[in-house]
């Protein structure tokens, strides 16, 4: 009997726990939105997020976190210790914006201007970032009112220059990482989430293994031989050359890439060469992009961009140069973390809304933490319903439904106490 009521007591307490958590989530919502629309009317720049962490670090700092500011440049980590010993968890927010010039209509849209590598701009969250700072900030005040629900610390990551930082500087998570945000306590597991414009609201999507794709900048350098424009055997045409290079590279993709495996691009984006109609320049430069999201491939794709500038550059009696820079590395969800973690996000937002998607050849240094530590990153539905068309990210017309982001909040809070207390 004593049994029976002992294990009635700790089934109530339980419940009423549950539900004071559950009520929780609720509550915060309206608080959710007032943040979001806070952080898109008023953007900022990669590294430039200083009135950004310092709203989030006055937050933090509220709920009695013990918090870091400064960390890259414009970081914030807030530590929240519950009241059991066990592991470190990480969770992380891009804070962010894009040099966008928004044209939507809505009551809280940016109005924010600036001067972007010498070009007049907009600035605006055209990425969701807004929202992912406002669910990471929802989700560290629902947990701290749960200290005693917490088996371990929770270590609240909000990253600057995910966007990548200007040219000269460093930022992101790289940078975070060289700066110790994953030590002091040492970070067992990381989660992160990315809004989607696309998903419809009340909606997850996962993936084991790589959901999105290491990508490269690549800079060649193709030199030929100045003439005048109508005596072109006089003088070796490096406009020419960038053409047949351009046509070669996607055969690297379409010949000899195993895409039965993962899919790969490369995207020339950008074309400088000569100054006047009537002369063929001395030298042309590309600039453009490789993603893949299958290491092995990478190493192939980079070695055969090397050898056929090169060599279809000497063809035509020319040289060519390549270069490679890394922006980020595949982001690859742990299988076995993705397989313990699956089940909250489930509960969190049942079981019919948690979906499988392919692998995307967007980008992400969220990857970098994952290098270090094994890592889960999912995303959250953001689409009106009944939306027919969705505006892609990065445009001007991008748009989130804030109703999908208290899941956010949901599937933070759940899988962080399921992990920590398994």
């Amino acid at each position: 009997m004593k049994a029976l009521i002992a294990l009635f007591l700790f089934t109530s307490t339980f419940s009423f726990a549950q539900n004071s958590l559950e009520q929780d989530i609720i509550d915060i919502e309206d608080k959710l939105i007032e943040w979001r629309h806070y952080f898109h009317q008023n953007p900022e720049l990669s590294n430039q997020e200083f009135k950004t962490a310092e709203k989030i670090a006055d937050h933090l700092r509220s709920l009695g976190m013990e918090v870091e500011t400064g960390v890259a440049i414009t970081g914030v980590v807030g530590l929240l210790k519950g009241d059991l010993p066990g592991k470190v968890v990480a969770l992380r927010a891009d804070i962010d914006a894009l040099p966008v010039t928004e044209r939507n209509d809505l009551p809280f849209k940016s109005n924010v201007k600036t001067t972007f590598l010498g070009t007049e701009t907009g600035v605006m969250h055209a990425c969701g970032h807004d929202t992912h700072i406002a669910i990471l900030m929802a989700t560290a005040e629902v947990l701290s009112k749960h200290k005693d629900k917490i088996r371990g610390t929770i270590k609240f990551i909000f990253q600057p220059a995910e966007e990548g930082p200007p040219p000269g500087e460093e930022g992101g998570a790289k940078l975070m990482i060289k700066e110790g945000v994953l030590d002091n306590p040492k970070v067992d597991a990381i989660f992160g989430l990315h809004i989607n414009s696309e998903t419809p609201v009340g909606t997850i999507k996962y993936k084991a293994g790589g959901i999105m794709a290491s990508v490269e900048r690549f800079v060649i350098n193709v030199k030929g031989k100045q003439t005048h424009g109508s005596q072109p055997w006089s003088g070796v045409d490096p406009v020419m050359i960038s053409a047949k290079i351009i046509d070669g590279l996607q055969t690297i993709i379409s010949r000899e890439s195993k895409l039965t495996n993962e899919a790969a691009v490369i995207t020339v984006g950008k074309i400088t060469a000569g100054t006047r109609f009537n002369i063929i320049p001395e030298s042309a430069e590309l600039i453009g992009t490789v993603r893949t999201l299958d290491p092995e491939m990478r190493e192939m794709i980079i070695k055969r961009m090397t050898e056929m500038s090169e060599t279809i550059a000497k063809a035509y009696g020319g040289e060519a140069t390549i270069s490679f820079r890394n922006q980020t590395s595949i982001t690859y969800n742990d299988p076995d973390l993705m397989a313990q973690v699956l089940p909250s996000l489930q509960k969190a937002a049942g079981e019919e809304n948690v979906v499988l998607r392919k692998a995307t050849t967007g980008g992400e240094d969220f990857s970098y933490f994952q290098e270090l530590v094994p890592g889960v990153y999912f995303f959250l539905g953001g689409m009106t319903p009944g939306t027919t068309e969705a505006f892609p990210h990065h445009t001007p017309d991008f748009k989130i439904d804030d109703s999908g982001m208290l899941l956010g909040v949901k599937a933070f809070t759940q899988l962080t106490l399921d992990y920590l207390n398994q």
